[in-house]
């Protein structure tokens, strides 16, 4: 039977916080080109990158104690597995210690999958982890960046491990990186999530690699350890956000704004309520007042990193000497989320947001992005506009028709996947009005392509 113990007095910052943990700290096994995490190795020449048993438990009580009645342990890297079976195992036998009576505790990790086994599954599915796998599509998109130490593509070791992953029926979410290689292959990417892998959960990130322009030759190398040894210094950079520039593998704005609209147009016509994709989620959420992802809130600063060494930094983006607010083992990870430095780091992403964000029309589903691509200028010259404003835009604006009817239908207490029997009565409408201009001309419907490409004409 599974112990708790009672904290005396629930020790809480301002309300829920998230912390995303990190076991191994920055070391991997893979090299992914793109992964600019690997280059925080630096922060902590001397380690050995693995959480030491004491500091585990600092942690898990602290976090038990400091949340309300649900509370969530993720972990995440590098690459968590790494630490072995044996520190989860303990891990929970903390939290069966720590929990107070009637606190649900879920777990959550993500993983790159290349280590699972029968022994992971059966222990993610006993205890109910949600595991979040890292694939970027297809075999010769995910192999494009997604690379081992000898700069061979994962896709067959990812493959075995969501293979164990579904023979031991284990919840799980898969996390794709959109960049050069995969953005022009928005619909092939959530097909073969969908039809091929069966995948009902999946994200979809953009990899933005923010550099100075001094650093844009050295950068384009990448940041695992094989173009660290190829840049001059012998050594990979610190990457820290700062700059204007992106990498050559950095997706681009206006191609990540069709990626989001072609997998929409895909999801909203077959897969409402059968597919959950948490940008659609997180965008209808907006739309009934309701936010629940740190990118898209009005404020953020309750998502904190948390090293293997005990340092809590600001956000898992901003993992950087500037932005550490301490170490659990000398100060309450409560206490520093609440602290008002924390707090600032919160509202500034409220209130540094230029006019042009302020007057947009789609700002109450956007509120500027993610700070750390806000490196942009606006049209009239104002700093402070995210990378990826052009993006975010043009996905907002085309889905905010369908949104408001699913608004509506939630209000109406109605599933909002009853709008796809509407979209099957409006294409085919119009797939009547393009058989009438010839399937080379541009459909009527206004989709900007040719009859013989839209509404299956």
């Amino acid at each position: 039977m599974e112990q708790t113990v009672s904290s005396p007095v629930m020790k809480r910052a301002h309300g829920y916080f998230h912390v995303l943990a990190k076991p191994t700290g920055a070391v991997c096994n893979l090299d992914c080109t793109y992964c600019f995490f690997l280059s925080k190795e630096a922060l902590y020449p001397e380690s050995d990158f693995r959480m030491k048993d004491d500091l585990l438990e600092h942690y898990v009580r602290q976090l038990l104690e400091s949340q309300p009645e649900r509370v969530q342990v993720a972990w995440q890297g590098g690459e968590p597995t790494l630490m072995g079976l044996e520190f989860f195992q303990h891990m929970m036998e903390l939290v069966a210690k720590y929990r107070r009576p009637g606190q649900q505790v879920e777990h959550t990790i993500q993983t790159n999958g290349t280590r699972l086994d029968d022994a992971w599954c059966g222990f993610f599915k006993h205890h109910g982890f949600l595991v979040g796998l890292s694939v970027d599509g297809p075999r010769a998109l995910h192999d494009t960046y997604r690379l081992d130490k000898g700069g061979r593509g994962t896709f067959g070791q990812v493959m075995r491990g969501w293979e164990l992953l579904r023979k031991h029926k284990v919840e799980t979410n898969i996390l794709c990186t959109v960049h050069a290689a995969n953005v022009e292959h928005g619909a092939e990417v959530y097909r073969f999530f969908r039809d091929e892998l069966g995948a009902r959960f999946m994200q979809f990130i953009p990899i933005v690699e923010r550099v100075a322009a001094n650093m844009v030759p050295v950068a384009n190398l990448g940041w695992g350890s094989r173009a660290g040894a190829a840049g001059s210094s012998g050594a990979r950079p610190l990457y820290v956000q700062a700059g204007d520039r992106v990498t050559e593998r950095s997706v681009e704005p206006d191609a990540l704004g069709k990626f989001l609209v072609d997998i929409f147009e895909e999801w909203v016509r077959r897969d409402v309520g059968r597919v959950y994709v948490q940008m659609f989620d997180t965008t209808l959420g907006a739309h009934v007042g309701q936010y629940t992802l740190c990118v898209f809130s009005p404020t953020c600063g309750d998502a904190v990193a948390l090293e293997h060494t005990g340092d809590l930094y600001s956000c898992d983006h901003f993992v950087e000497p500037d932005f550490k607010l301490g170490n659990i083992r000398e100060e309450h990870m409560a206490d520093l989320v609440g602290s008002a430095r924390q707090r600032k780091f919160g509202t500034d992403k409220r209130d540094s947001l230029p006019k042009y964000c302020r007057e947009c029309s789609v700002r109450f589903a956007c509120n500027g992005g993610c700070p750390k691509d806000r490196f942009a200028v606006t049209p009239d010259g104002e700093a402070g506009l995210n990378y990826l404003c052009a993006g975010y835009k043009r996905f907002f604006e085309h889905v905010d028709g369908p949104m408001r009817m699913m608004a509506r239908l939630l209000e109406q207490e109605r599933p909002p996947a009853e709008i796809m029997r509407w979209y099957a009565v409006e294409d085919e409408r119009w797939r009547g009005e393009a058989a009438k201009v010839g399937r080379n001309e541009a459909c009527p419907c206004g989709s900007r392509k040719k009859a013989k490409h839209c509404h299956g004409v």
